[in-house]
């Protein structure tokens, strides 16, 4: 499965890239229906870095951990380790658009675990992705441009 989902943000590259290397940036990021702590993460990430979070589909708890590769200034990928899906690769991507504009470009490459609880659960997660990554666009621009 692949999904892919893009906006633009009025605020340069390194800005951008740097709200997103932030740990606690994921949480901001997360829409408040969908709870989140991070159990086990650097402030800033970098490649080879882990994070541990847990959020709540609904009643379910869910522990993911993921690991940081390829971090450079133009994106960065965090990988599944252990989480609701056989596979979870996500790649942010950030391009300038002009002097102080970003686009930020996120993919991901998916597939469901085939097991009772985790195939239905990430088959939601994935089904829901349009509305978290809206949320996370308007969120970004909400903090970053400052409005």
């Amino acid at each position: 499965m692949k999904f892919s989902r893009s906006f633009e943000v009025r605020s340069p590259v390194a800005e951008v890239r740097a709200f997103h290397a932030r740990a606690a940036s994921l949480v901001a990021l997360t829409p408040p229906v969908m709870p989140m702590r991070l159990e086990h993460a650097p402030p800033v990430l970098r490649s080879g870095d882990t994070m541990t979070f847990r959020l709540w589909l609904g009643p379910l708890p869910v522990r993911w951990t993921a690991r940081i590769e390829d971090a450079d200034p133009a994106g960065f990928t965090d990988r599944l380790l252990a989480g609701p899906f056989a596979e979870w690769v996500h790649h942010h991507a950030f391009e300038p658009t002009g002097p102080a504009t970003t686009r930020v470009i996120d993919s991901i490459r998916a597939r469901l675990r085939p097991h009772l609880l985790w195939g239905p659960a990430g088959l939601a997660m994935w089904l829901g992705l349009p509305l978290l990554f809206a949320f996370r666009g308007w969120k970004t621009r909400r903090v970053l441009e400052q409005v």
